[in-house]
């Protein structure tokens, strides 16, 4: 399944919403620029909606490492939201849930760093 992406703001954080596979096909760059365009624009919170995601490869946990490299880089953090039970085992057996902080959902995320 084709990836495709749509990206949002508020006072809390930029929001990234994938929707498909997070393959690191010729999208991936896309992505790491839209980390990179939020980091020009002085955002330091970012967060990823992996609602949507069924399947991610080695390369999408790459592209996923970089957007957080990029961001604490510059005292920024990437949270992830909403993770399929696919996509939470996977984060688990890569032990990229001791990386990233990940939330049930974006909902999460705004009533926890709203308060």
């Amino acid at each position: 399944m084709k990836l495709t992406y749509t990206t949002s703001k508020d006072d809390l954080a930029t929001y990234l919403f994938i929707k498909g596979d997070l393959i690191g096909d010729e999208t991936g760059p896309q992505l790491v620029e839209v980390v990179s365009d939020a980091i020009e624009d002085g955002v330091k919170t970012f967060v990823v909606d992996l609602s949507e995601v069924r399947y991610i490869s080695s390369s999408g946990i790459g592209l996923l490492i970089t957007m957080l490299t990029k961001m604490r880089n510059v005292g920024g953090e990437v949270y992830l939201a909403a993770p399929s039970e696919h996509v939470k085992k996977l984060l688990i057996i890569t032990k990229l849930n001791n990386i990233f902080t990940v939330y049930d959902s974006v909902e999460a995320f705004k009533k926890e760093k709203a308060s």
